[in-house]
């Protein structure tokens, strides 16, 4: 399994989000706390908006806390959004067209978990992406094939019933092929703009996700830490884990649960797949 954070608010320097937190998403790397695996070695991405129309991706098969690149370029990148993955294989090759997080278009996409059986179920999931998308696929993992069957279902205009649509396949075509518990998921999504954040699993034992509380509140709990003083207003942060222990800092994304994070009133939803009809 692996590890994530989407960080969206004011621009900051990626090496403020990826190395100076206690527990940061390069700890994670080597000593996840509520993972499914404690070290997540096998290969890391980084995706940020910048000056270009698209986000820029940048994406190794090294460890992540053993880059110098990673290290390099974190002090120089500069963005209001950056998506980081640190990735512990389910079983496809370490490679760097299976590193997340994966782009299409303007479009970002991220998972931790694994979708059951997908050896098994693999082609019949591949053939249902739209033929005007599947050349585009790079990589062999369940990961990018389900965010290419959310593009066939229609991402990019309604990322909540595309992603249920998605995911009400991926069960249906996993309970074809024997497969009791088809979707295991935390998931991240943006435009550039918003960010859609996802927790469902089948078996309705998802793995952990968490969103932060409000600056502003944050400020009055804890006015002596520093670094909540510098940070802006719509400053939001979607975690695999928290990413120091701050007391109120954190708030747990149930199961079966969906949300969206934009400028002005964030959303929180019941997430349930969409079955095919």
């Amino acid at each position: 399994m692996c590890r994530w954070m989407a960080y969206s608010g004011e621009p900051i320097l990626a090496e403020d989000l990826l190395f100076r937190p206690e527990h940061s998403l390069i700890d994670q790397s080597l000593h996840s706390r509520l993972g499914a695996t404690t070290t997540n070695g096998d290969g890391f991405g980084i995706g940020w908006y910048g000056e270009g129309t698209e986000p820029a991706v940048f994406k190794s098969i090294e460890p992540a806390w053993n880059d110098s690149n990673l290290r390099e370029i974190a002090g120089h990148v500069r963005t209001p959004l950056l998506f980081a993955h640190v990735r512990a294989s389910t079983g496809t090759a370490v490679q760097r067209s299976n590193c997340h997080p994966f782009r299409h278009g303007r479009w970002l996409w991220m998972h931790n978990g694994a979708l059951g059986g997908f050896r098994e179920t693999r082609r019949d999931l591949i053939t249902a992406i739209d033929p005007a998308l599947f050349p585009d696929l790079e990589g062999s993992t369940d990961s990018e094939t389900l965010f290419f069957l959310a593009l066939t279902f229609g991402l990019t205009d309604d990322p909540f019933d595309a992603v249920a649509r998605a995911v009400g396949l991926v069960e249906d075509v996993g309970r074809a092929h024997g497969v009791d518990d088809p979707v295991q998921m935390t998931v991240a999504t943006t435009d550039g703009e918003s960010t859609w954040i996802f927790r469902y699993s089948t078996a309705r034992q998802s793995r952990s996700l968490f969103f932060s509380t409000e600056i502003s509140r944050l400020r009055d709990l804890h006015p002596e830490v520093p670094v909540l003083h510098q940070l802006g207003g719509e400053t939001r942060f979607v975690v695999s884990e928290p990413l120091r222990d701050l007391p109120g800092a954190w708030n747990e994304v149930m199961e079966s649960s969906a949300g969206v994070v934009r400028p002005g009133q964030d959303e929180l939803r019941a997430f349930r797949p969409i079955a095919p009809t």
